[in-house]
């Protein structure tokens, strides 16, 4: 072969090979969905449809804004509107085709209380439903998906927003499927975390506060307090009953079980849990029926913000590592990242601080592992009746890279949500991502 011909056969190849590389099939969309209300409860609560991808030049951009639509398509009202709903936590069905958002305080409003759009064109989400009303539950929290698709999602309340609550499944339409348990208890069930294993016939969930003892019922009268949980719930899945209550902490003093998320390949189904206000982190093991304290956060307390507040966990496919957020009621903030597999041992690499009045709350994982994502609101109760939580954080979002089994703060990703959205200052809270 000449060499003339050569090089037409190596051009050939290399226009070949970025043909491939560029073609649909061989790229890799992440998309970020932020969900999020805005702070002066005029415009409706949205979905911001982000830029995840890093070699794109508007990556950490909001490029469009899925909002809860004033009406619906049948030109019903979606229950009398889709302002002020305290949009909370996110769910991702498990074939990566719905997202759903749920409304913390959406019975405030007699509203809605979840909201679910098709992300089949990721970038391009449409509206799917609105349901559940609060007439049997209340305080819509966290969610996991069902392998044959739908949610179960934590309601913290119930119709009237105190015990006992209950966990709502949703079914492959996103139609409530049941209200569990049928009977629930009467000790203070309050969920909020929650974990499922199919394959072992399992769920977790975590009692955390009783939603309606923080509100103001009669200003000035009957003034709102913390009353707090503590305890781990284990349910028989496939009869959605609860088995055994795992009591987490000091009994006179409430551990404040926020969140819990299973040990992914632990041979004894493991878990962890942090409680908020004793500031512990404890491994729960279901089998057993015991919570055992494992690493003491108070170490991570600051001048001016003692209480350091954990939230929410994210643990890795593997089971070997674990990040924790710290909210020091909203005053500072830090992530903190765990070699977890010593289960009884957790050790520290990380201790990422985030600033002052940061106030990070949800935190999960890049769908390839690379990347944490962290958002910087946690709740303010600024509606009618008003409440006592008040922990407004920077409204910011952001990215770690994870190098060599650290941490480090991603500075290209720069997302403000009082700067970057259309309609003004809003409250992030709740994250997921796809990537296609």
């Amino acid at each position: 072969m000449g060499e003339t011909s050569l090089f037409k056969s190596l051009g050939a190849v290399v226009v070949a090979a970025a043909a491939l590389l560029s073609s649909p099939a061989a790229r890799s969309e992440d998309t970020l969905y932020v969900w999020a209300g805005d702070k002066a409860h005029k415009a409706s609560d949205f979905f911001a449809v982000v830029d995840f991808d890093k070699g794109s030049p508007t990556y950490g951009k909001i490029l469009s804004y899925a909002s809860v639509p004033k009406w619906l398509p049948s030109a019903i009202p979606l229950s009398n509107g889709s302002i002020g709903n305290e949009p909370h936590h996110v769910g991702i069905s498990a074939d990566k085709k719905v997202l759903a958002g749920g409304g913390l305080l959406s019975i405030l409003r007699v509203q809605n209380q979840n909201f679910f759009w098709d992300i089949t064109n990721p970038r391009a989400p449409k509206f799917l439903k609105a349901n559940t009303l609060p007439t049997v539950a209340s305080i819509a929290d966290a969610y996991v998906p069902k392998q044959g698709g739908g949610f179960f999602t934590t309601f913290m309340g119930g119709a009237g927003g105190t015990a006992p609550g209950r966990v709502v499944e949703y079914d492959a339409n996103y139609n409530v499927k049941g209200y569990w348990p049928v009977v629930p208890p009467l000790d203070g069930f309050n969920p909020h975390g929650i974990a499922i294993d199919e394959a072992h016939n399992l769920l977790l969930t975590s009692d955390f506060v009783c939603p309606l003892h923080t509100l103001n019922l009669v200003p000035g009268v009957v003034d709102g307090e913390i009353d707090a949980r503590g305890s781990v719930r284990v349910w028989n899945l496939s009869l959605r009953t609860i088995t055994k209550k795992i009591p987490v902490g000091d009994p006179n003093f409430p551990a404040g079980t926020i969140d819990l998320q299973l040990i992914p390949n632990d041979p004894r189904l493991r878990a962890y849990t942090a409680g908020v206000f004793d500031e512990k982190l404890y491994l729960i093991d279901p089998q057993a029926g015991t919570a055992q304290p494992v690493f003491d956060l108070s170490i991570f307390a600051l001048p001016g913000a003692s209480e350091v507040w954990p939230h929410l966990i994210a643990v890795n496919s593997a089971g070997t590592r674990l990040a924790l957020t710290l909210n020091y009621k909203g005053l500072h903030g830090k992530v903190i990242w765990f070699n977890i597999e010593d289960r009884t041992h957790p050790v520290v690499i990380d201790a990422i601080d985030l600033g002052q009045n940061s106030g990070p709350h949800y935190v999960i994982f890049s769908p390839t592992e690379d990347r944490l994502i962290v958002s910087d609101y946690f709740l303010v109760q600024d509606l009618f009746p008003s409440g006592v939580v008040r922990i407004e954080g920077d409204h910011k979002i952001h990215v770690l890279d994870i190098v060599n089994g650290h941490l480090v703060l991603d500075p290209r990703f720069d997302l403000d949500f009082n700067r970057d959205v259309a309609t003004g200052p809003a409250r992030p809270h709740g994250i997921g991502v796809v990537s296609r």
